[in-house]
């Protein structure tokens, strides 16, 4: 089945939607119908209003490429070059955000998320490369305007993280940051070294969609919590209190620590909302590898040890290994710049699972 055709069900399914949504029954109905309908309704609506976008922008680029052809003024002729480089643009990304909305929303499309950053392999130099990657992400999501909330956050002597967590709330938060979970590679001369060497370093960055309490709950029988005293910097209370927490879940073994704050509840809280998210993340992994015949397709694994990108300081140049993408703006990228990077690594992964939905069709 053509794209054209999917636009084709789609429009019909709007109208079907809209009905749904103006006779339904709150009284007699689950209101989890409703917020279903209502997010089907959001997603075919921007699939029209894009197609009709992307309609639009092709008949204009047809019509500046043939007046390109005849106009003889220069002047005129730079402005229309001009319209024609933004139409590209548009009609590429237009593309992109079709195919991603024809494809069916992933379970985590609605869900905020917790970013976890460490450093791997490189001393103090994948230290404070985690420190750019924390910067980097959260100067993007101050981009996209989305709401940060720090979890967890240790910081080395000389400057660097030696791990950190923190959520992220808002719109798009999962598809923009859903294939960021790998080892990402540095190769730079780092602060410390004295003879000018290009040194390779690695980061791990893991990104859960976070699971609220009634979505997972988790036995209290399986539980093991532990207090005991904050370790290295902090306020006075912090040092001198039994305010951290871990929390050793039994059936799977996973420990989660939380004492970034002074208050052992907060502590507490933090630590079960890291600790669900990782369980929402092995459960779906359980689920995707019984299904891994049909997701082959899919743009890396996101396993931690998976080396997904490598920013390279000396050419200015960030790769991504998963499609081989490249771009020669390392500079704008560390500093939150990544839209058009996470957009392009999400086009390409959204291509393959569409051919695969509509051959399916």
């Amino acid at each position: 089945m053509q794209i054209e055709q999917y636009i084709d069900r789609a429009q019909l399914r709007l109208g079907e939607v809209e009905q749904a949504i103006a006779a339904f029954d709150f009284a007699a109905s689950d209101p989890g119908a409703y917020e279903k309908l209502n997010r089907e309704y959001q997603r075919l609506t921007r699939l029209r209003d894009a197609w009709a976008e992307l309609d639009k922008a092709n008949r204009e680029l047809a019509e500046n490429r043939e007046l390109a052809e005849v106009e003889e003024d220069e002047e005129f002729l730079e402005v229309i070059r001009g319209e024609i480089t933004e139409l590209e643009v548009a009609t590429q990304r237009l593309d992109r955000d079709i195919k991603s909305l024809i494809l069916p929303p992933h379970p985590n499309e609605n869900r905020n998320i917790i970013v976890e950053i460490r450093p791997a392999a490189g001393g103090d130099e994948a230290g404070l490369f985690a420190g750019d990657l924390h910067r980097m992400y959260l100067r993007f999501a101050e981009e996209k305007g989305w709401k940060t909330e720090a979890l967890e956050h240790s910081e080395s002597p000389i400057g660097g993280i030696k791990s950190t967590a923190f959520s992220l709330q808002g719109n798009s938060v999962f598809r923009y940051m859903s294939h960021e979970s790998g080892v990402h590679r540095v190769q730079r001369i780092p602060v410390t070294e004295s003879g000018g060497r290009i040194h390779t370093s690695t980061v791990t960055v893991a990104v859960l969609a976070e699971a609220e309490e009634v979505e997972l709950r988790v036995n209290p029988e399986e539980l093991r919590i532990d207090v005991f005293r904050s370790q290295g910097p902090g306020g006075q209370s912090v040092n001198t209190t039994d305010s951290a927490v871990r929390i050793t879940h039994l059936p799977t073994g996973l420990i989660v620590v939380s004492q970034q704050e002074k208050s052992q509840h907060r502590n507490k809280d933090i630590a079960m909302r890291i600790l669900r998210s990782r369980l929402l993340e092995a459960k779906q992994a359980e689920e995707d590898a019984k299904n891994a015949a049909e997701r082959r397709q899919q743009v890396g694994t996101g396993e931690r040890s998976e080396r997904i990108r490598t920013y390279n300081y000396p050419q200015n140049r960030v790769t991504d290994h998963r499609y081989g993408i490249t771009l020669y703006d390392l500079t704008n990228i560390m500093e939150g710049a990544i839209e058009d990077l996470l957009g392009e690594v999400a086009a390409r992964d959204s291509e393959q699972l569409l051919e695969e939905e509509l051959t399916k069709a």
